[in-house]
């Protein structure tokens, strides 16, 4: 498929067949992205440079987009379920957005500038996969007990900082930042998974609408229009949306090793496809 077909998506008509992809996609990415509480970026972007050929800014627009579309439904499933701790999240938000804007200017310089330059945000992303590989096989293998709310440790500072390592790492790529976000809720506060998933998809909501912005706004500096990233992140969120509500359902339903496996099995074969590209 020509790339040409993503890149003219906002001035001309696209096939039938283009817009059941992107929406399999967008479904696919938030049905992992609201069990998880991961946003959907990190099966958006190598989906689509797979599809439609490499185009690393371009996609972490539209990829940010649709993570609000993600989040929305699952962040509204998880509150209703009682999952969510505000007291948490509330410091959270603030540290995401300001850091979320500092990571979109990284990923705009000139060292990621240019088809070369996306090719290593892409490779930095494929990195990032693998790390969420690796925490994902060590938490299967893991003989420990998930927390408990009587064992969370409430902390401002703590809570501050994760939310800015969250916002950064989800402006510079393009995620929503949970994959790194869920975890650390885990080791710094003690948080239950569930929890740490539903805190993680509320920040995104509020992080990835303020990146997404910013990031749109400066696709003039890597050769598109702010149009053209607002039109591919508008064709991934209805399956995005739907598979965001999907997700978070499961996320109280499905046993936590089954959702793993299928998990570490899709983020081998996106870290191999960005790591491979360009070569």
């Amino acid at each position: 498929m020509d790339m040409t077909c993503l890149l003219t998506l906002a001035e001309v008509t696209t096939t039938t067949n283009d817009l059941l992809i992107i929406a399999v996609i967008g479904l696919t990415a938030g049905l992992l992205g609201g069990m998880l509480g991961i946003g959907g970026s990190i099966v958006m972007i190598p989906a689509m440079s797979y599809v439609f050929g490499y185009d690393q800014h371009l996609y972490q627009a539209a990829a940010m987009v649709a993570n609000v579309a993600v989040s929305l439904p699952a962040a509204r499933r998880h509150h209703q379920a009682g999952a969510v701790q505000w007291k948490i999240v509330r410091y959270m938000i603030p540290a995401a957005v300001l850091c979320a804007f500092a990571g979109v200017y990284v990923s705009n310089l000139p060292m990621f500038s240019g088809k070369d330059g996306g090719l290593w945000l892409g490779r930095v992303l494929a990195m990032f996969q693998i790390y969420v590989i690796g925490m994902n096989v060590a938490k299967m293998f893991s003989k420990t007990k998930d927390y408990t709310l009587e064992e969370s440790r409430s902390s401002k500072p703590a809570s501050g900082i994760l939310g800015g390592v969250m916002g950064f790492t989800a402006g510079l790529l393009g995620i929503g930042g949970g994959a790194i976000a869920v975890p650390l809720q885990q080791v710094m506060l003690k948080l239950p998974l569930r929890v740490c998933i539903a805190n993680s998809s509320t920040v995104i909501v509020v992080s990835a609408a303020l990146g997404s912005v910013y990031k749109i706004g400066s696709l003039g500096d890597h050769g598109h229009p702010w149009t053209t990233g607002l039109f591919v992140g508008a064709l991934l969120v209805p399956g995005a949306f739907v598979g965001g509500r999907i997700g978070a359902v499961l996320t109280h339903k499905l046993p936590l090793p089954v959702v793993r496996v299928a998990f570490i099995t899709l983020m081998l074969v996106a870290a191999y496809k960005m790591a491979a590209f360009g070569q």
